[in-house]
Order: C-alpha cells, then sequence, then structure tokens
C-alpha cells in the first residue's frame, strides 16, 4: 500500500513538471515569476536579517563600549594626579592611590574581552611606571605621553569607534557623538593633566604649553562636532555642565595659562584645581553614559523593529509562495477538470453511444433524439472545444444512423435476394428431378445431373447470402446422418469435386439438426481450398474422432499464406470483422465464420506441412449423435438412390 502511494504521488509530481502536459507547462510557466518574487522576498528578507543583526551586535558592543570609557576616565583621573605629582605637589598622593585602584579593578574585569587585547598589552607596562614615578625616577613627558598612548588605543579599540549602522542616521549620529565626546574628553583630561603640572611647577616647561594649546584646540573641535550631531537633551546636559560655577573656575585658569604660554610664570590660584577637574571630568563620562543609554535605547528599538520587519517579510514570502501555488492548482485544475470530462465523454461517445444508437437502428428502432447539453462553466476556449465536439457528437450520430440504415437496407436487400435465389433453386431443382425421374436416356441424365450439380451450387450462394445477413434456412433434414454422408453431400455443392480426395473418415453420426448448416460450412472451405490449390493436385478430407469431440481436416498443397495474412483469415472465420468491408474472394470466410459461431463449432486455419493450407473443423459432443439413431428405411432409401444416381452420372461424365 506505501509503495502504492509513493507511485501515486511520484506520477503526480512527474506529470506536475513535464512539458507534456497543461499542469506541468502552467507550473514551469508560473514557477519563473515565482522565483522572481521569492528571490525579491529572500533579498529583502536578508536586508533585514542584516539590519537585525546589526543591531543586536551594536547592543551587544555598548556594554563594552561603557567599561572601556569607565577604564578610561580612571586612567585620564590617575595621568592627572601622576602628572601634578611629577611637579612637585604631594597633594596628589591620596587621591592618585585610589586613582589607581579603580584602573585596576576596571582592568580585570576587561581582561578577558577580545576587541580590547591589544590594547591590554600595553597596560603591563603600567606596573613599571607607576615604580618609576613612585621612585621619583619617571619623566614627566614621558610618562605622560605613556597614558595618552594607551588611552588612545583604548579608544580605537572601542567596538563601536568606526561602526556605521545602515539606514539609520539617528543611530549614526548617536555614535558619533558618543566618539566626539570621548575625543573631547580625552583631549579636556590632556589639557588637565598638563596644565595641572603646570600649575605645580608654577610655569609650563619645554613643550607643554605647545602641548597644552594642541590639546585645547582638539578639545573645542569635538565638542563642536558632538553638539552638531547630539539630541537637544544630550546637548542641555552637557551645556549645564559648562555654565556652573566649577567651569566658570576653570576657563579663569586656562585663560591664565594661556597668558603664560610663553614660559613664563602664571599667576593664578591653582586651589582645588585638581578637584574641579575630577568634578569636569566626571560630569562628562556622565553624559557618555547618558548617550550610551540612548544607543542601547535606540538599538533595541531597531532590533525590535527590524525582528518585526524580518518576521513579516518571512510571512509574505510564505503568503506569497502558498498564493502561487494555490493559483498554479488552481488554475491547472480549472483546465484539467474540463478537459478530463470532456476526454470521459468522448470516449463515451465512442465506446457507448454510438454503438448503442448504431444497435438500435439494426434493430429497427428509431435514432434517439441528441440531448441538448449546456457547455461546461470554463474558459472561452474550452467551452467552444466542447461545443464542437457536441456537434461532432451529433454529426457522428447522424452519420452512424445512415450508416447503421445503409447497412440494415443493404442486409434486407440482400436477404430478399437470397430468399428469391434460394425459391427459384429449388423450384429448378424439383423440375430436374422430374425430369431425371422421366429420362431413361443415359447420357441425358448425365447432363441432367450435371444440372442437378450446377443447381446445387447456386443453392448453396443463395443460402450463403441469407448466412452473411444473419438470416437462417427452413430446415429440411431432421434425421441424423454419418461422417461419410455429411462429407459427401458437402462434396456435391462443390465446382471441381473430382479432385476433392476422402482420405480416411472414421464413422460418426451426426446430428439431423446441424447436418444441412455443416454441410454448408465444409462446402464453403472445400471451395476455398479448390479454388487456391493448383488444378493437378487434389484436396484431402480426413476424419477422426478425439475424445468426445469429431474432427474433419481439408487439407490443400497449394500457394499457401503468410503468416500476417493467415492471422486475418482466423480473424475473418472468427467474426472479428464485418464483411460489409471485406473485398469479394474472403466472403466465404465470413459465411464459415457466421455458421461456425451459429453451430458452436471451432475452425482454425494452419499451414500444411510442404506447402498448402489445412482447415481444422472441431464439432463438438453435443452436435454427434449415439451411433444406433439410425436413419429411417423410406429416407436410406432415398438417400441411396440419389448417392448412387450421383455416381453413376460422375461416372458417365467421365467417360465422355
Amino acid at each position: 500500500m506505501l509503495s502504492f502511494a509513493r507511485g501515486t504521488w511520484a506520477q503526480t509530481l512527474g506529470d506536475a513538471l513535464s512539458w507534456r502536459t497543461i499542469r506541468g507547462r502552467m507550473t514551469v510557466i508560473l514557477a519563473v515569476p515565482t522565483c522572481l518574487l521569492l528571490v525579491v522576498v529572500g533579498l529583502a528578507v536578508a536586508d533585514r536579517l542584516q539590519d537585525y543583526r546589526d543591531a543586536r551586535d551594536t547592543r551587544s558592543q555598548i556594554d563594552v563600549t561603557l567599561r572601556i570609557q569607565d577604564l578610561v576616565h580612571h586612567l585620564q583621573s590617575e595621568r592627572v594626579f601622576t602628572n601634578g605629582l611629577l611637579a612637585g605637589d604631594r597633594s596628589y598622593r591620596t587621591q592618585l592611590d585610589r586613582s589607581r585602584d579603580r584602573v585596576d579593578a576596571v582592568r580585570r574585569e576587561l581582561s578577558e574581552e577580545r576587541v580590547v587585547a591589544g590594547a591590554m598589552t600595553r597596560l603591563e607596562r603600567l606596573t613599571a611606571i607607576r615604580d618609576s614615578v613612585d621612585s621619583g625616577s619617571a619623566d614627566r613627558t614621558k610618562t605622560h605621553t605613556y597614558y595618552t598612548g594607551v588611552i588612545g588605543a583604548l579608544n580605537a579599540a572601542d567596538p563601536t569607534a568606526d561602526r556605521a549602522t545602515r539606514g539609520d542616521r539617528r543611530l549614526r549620529d548617536d555614535l558619533a557623538a558618543l566618539q566626539a565626546l570621548a575625543e573631547a574628553k580625552e583631549a579636556g583630561s590632556q589639557e588637565g593633566s598638563l596644565l595641572g603640572g603646570a600649575l605645580a611647577a608654577g610655569s609650563f616647561r619645554e613643550t607643554n604649553s605647545l602641548d597644552f594649546v594642541k590639546a585645547r584646540a582638539t578639545r573645542i573641535s569635538a565638542m563642536d562636532r558632538f553638539f552638531k550631531l547630539a539630541t537637544p537633551t544630550q546637548r542641555d546636559a552637557v551645556m549645564k555642565m559648562f555654565s556652573s560655577p566649577v567651569t566658570r573656575r576653570l576657563d579663569t585658569i586656562e585663560n591664565a595659562a594661556l597668558k603664560a604660554s610663553d614660559g613664563s610664570r602664571i599667576r593664578v590660584d591653582g586651589t582645588g584645581f585638581a578637584e574641579d577637574m575630577l568634578r569636569v571630568d566626571a560630569t562628562v563620562h556622565q553624559a557618555q553614559h547618558r548617550v550610551d543609554a540612548d544607543v542601547q535605547a535606540r538599538t533595541k528599538g531597531l532590533s525590535d523593529e527590524a525582528t518585526a520587519s524580518l518576521a513579516g517579510y518571512l510571512a509574505l514570502g510564505a503568503l506569497v509562495l502558498t498564493t502561487l501555488v494555490a493559483a498554479a492548482v488552481l488554475a491547472g485544475r480549472s483546465i484539467t477538470r474540463p478537459l478530463d470530462a470532456l476526454a470521459s465523454e468522448a470516449d463515451d461517445v465512442a465506446r457507448r453511444r454510438l454503438p448503442d444508437t448504431m444497435a438500435r437502428i439494426q434493430a429497427g428502432e428509431l435514432a434517439p433524439a441528441a440531448a441538448e447539453r449546456q457547455p461546461h462553466r470554463s474558459a472561452q476556449e474550452i467551452t467552444r472545444v466542447v461545443t464542437a465536439l457536441h456537434n461532432v457528437e451529433n454529426t457522428a450520430v447522424g452519420l452512424a444512423a445512415e450508416q447503421a440504415v445503409l447497412r440494415r437496407n443493404s442486409a434486407e436487400s440482400l436477404a430478399s435476394l437470397g430468399r428469391r435465389n434460394q425459391g427459384l433453386v429449388r423450384r429448378q431443382l424439383a423440375l430436374i428431378t422430374a425430369l431425371e425421374q422421366q429420362e431413361l436416356d443415359p447420357e441425358a441424365l448425365a447432363e441432367l445431373f450435371e444440372l442437378d450439380h450446377l443447381a446445387t451450387r447456386m443453392r448453396r450462394n443463395a443460402e450463403s447470402l441469407l448466412v452473411l445477413v444473419d438470416e437462417r434456412t427452413p430446415q429440411i433434414r431432421t434425421s441424423t446422418a454419418t461422417s461419410l454422408e455429411l462429407v459427401q453431400s458437402a462434396i456435391g455443392e462443390v465446382e471441381q469435386y473430382r479432385r476433392v480426395s476422402i482420405a480416411e473418415i472414421e464413422p460418426r453420426r451426426i446430428s439431423g439438426r446441424a447436418v444441412a448448416e455443416l454441410s454448408h460450412l465444409l462446402a464453403e472451405l472445400l471451395e476455398n481450398a479448390l479454388t487456391f490449390s493448383p488444378p493437378d493436385q487434389p484436396v484431402e478430407v480426413h476424419g477422426w474422432e478425439e475424445g468426445d469431440e469429431f474432427n474433419i481436416a481439408v487439407v490443400d498443397h497449394g500457394v499457401g499464406m503468410s503468416p500476417e495474412d493467415l492471422a486475418r483469415a482466423n480473424a475473418r472465420i472468427a467474426g472479428e470483422e464485418a464483411f460489409l468491408v471485406a473485398p469479394t474472394r474472403y466472403l466465404g470466410h465470413y459465411v464459415v465464420g457466421r455458421l461456425a459461431r451459429r453451430l458452436g463449432v471451432e475452425v482454425l486455419l494452419s499451414d500444411t506441412p510442404g506447402g498448402g493450407v489445412s482447415a481444422l473443423i472441431i464439432l463438438p459432443a453435443r452436435l454427434l449423435a449415439p451411433d444406433d439413431d439410425a436413419v429411417p428405411p423410406d429416407r436410406r432409401e432415398y438417400v441411396s438412390s440419389m448417392l448412387n444416381g450421383f455416381r453413376a452420372g460422375i461416372a458417365r461424365a467421365e467417360s465422355r
């Protein structure tokens, strides 16, 4: 059962993909736009999937960014206090130690992050730098440069530093504002570190003033970028910081430092500078956290939007695919179903309605009126085909009716002609018989017997017409006959009877009701054998019993038949062809076939060894009579006198 189901599905799939079927062609035609549409949907799904991945990655990277900025913030504080300590201000010692502890704590948290692995390797020198600072052997400029390099490496390792999120401008601006704020914070931290050292020393040393001016310009430029990119809420939070008293005090110190950038003494009170710098730096760090929070909220919204959009596109793709498949199935069924119904109706016309109509006409009934059929509710082209098929059916029924009437009329004409000929021949035979009984001259009697033989053949031809049109001849003989008498009776009805040789006929009695028709059947086979064999070759007749059956064989040694002709001849004898379409020389085959079916006798044609054709007649047991079923005395005498007279006429004819 499972294998059958698999075979059915395989056949259905094969039909759906085959160009030889309408369903297959529609599938192929619809598959092209379907694939193109699915490609478009697939590209949209891939784009939404990429947006989803970008938003998800950005959300995961923001946390790393916050921890990196925390480490940068504490390193910036350590740099300020280290620079002040190296400048000679021992008050920075306590704050420096706290900053170092915070740096170490955040450093341990980031030690497992692969994105900052390169920058973290630079922190391996931090312990040595701290030792040199504590021992007083460190160079202030080199130490400042080291801290600046590490902080720059950490900012460069920030995973969001160069991230460009496709399609969302607000997120790009937030990330750019975050980077600008980080750059401004680092520049401000450098500026505070340099200024703190200068305040502790009383003036700028070497190139510190140039570094201070450069850091200040970088901070101002970065803040300008931040204000352009930041949201109003972010800008307001930073503006409050710049309008505070702490910022104003730092501006005063900064302006004084700018005036002393030529190396002169800085004339300003720097008390509390470090604390003010730490407050401003902490405020900027809080602003960074605020921007980070905005970025996280934005990425979460983008992630949710991308998820919903991705689900929508996937649902759209499934809907498109389902719709197109359903459309292909419905379109195919809308075409194939009417065509299947049309094919079934055409088969019904060919196999049932037309044969039934012809049978009714041949039986003498009127041809049925063509039924009015409504066209199938389908496409106009199919409706036109249906209408055309109905017209063809009506025309075919009309032609079939005409042909049936013609065949019936032909059969009736043949039957009428056969009956007339039969009646005339019987009258002729009766007249010849009366003349034979009155004639005493042997020569005249022989001629009368020849005439009698010719009339007998004419009677057989008339009976053959009746057999072809399936009309029965009234039976005269009611008593049984021997197998030899049956053969002799058949020989008496053929023209070249002298060439027939009775080889051996085993004695067997034949039922009287079948004698006349069996004699006619055997005579047709003898006539056929004599016609298609050389004039100097005899035709042999054999008869033998085989079980409950009796077999009669007619053997000729003529030209024979090809296997194809022999097969067609057996088909004609079996009644598989209509005699009205057969050549005239094969009418004897149809007579034999009609008689054989009527009697239930089997007739087979086969090749004769050495050349020629043999006909085998198999008489069933129901056509045979018991051997003690004797012929009545009066009938026996009549048959005996007829046979003796027939033999005498033949002998006299041969002597002449």
